[in-house]
């Protein structure tokens, strides 16, 4: 009994981290304009990062969260990181 316990905790104190951690909108917007600037340095120069961060939608989950695009997954986040989509 003791063993199910513990792991319902465990399960529990992830979910809990996974819910306080979750990137918020302007952490993704600040990865995909990084994103587009680490690609190429004409985009860079000429802000299209800026504008891709712009129109993005943010979409949260709880324990997850993710940016599109024009219908199209820009970036996908949990426990505080953002990872973006080529």
């Amino acid at each position: 009994m003791s063993k199910f316990i513990t792991t319902l905790l465990i399960v529990a104190a992830l979910l809990v981290a996974a819910l306080a951690l979750n990137p918020s909108a302007e952490r993704h917007r600040t990865r995909i304009k990084e994103s587009v600037a680490e690609r190429s340095q004409v985009e860079k120069v000429l802000g299209l990062g800026h504008l891709a961060a712009f129109v993005s939608t943010y979409h949260s989950l709880g324990v997850a969260s993710y940016t599109t695009v024009n219908g199209k997954v820009a970036s996908v986040g949990a426990f505080g990181l953002v990872f973006t989509a080529d």
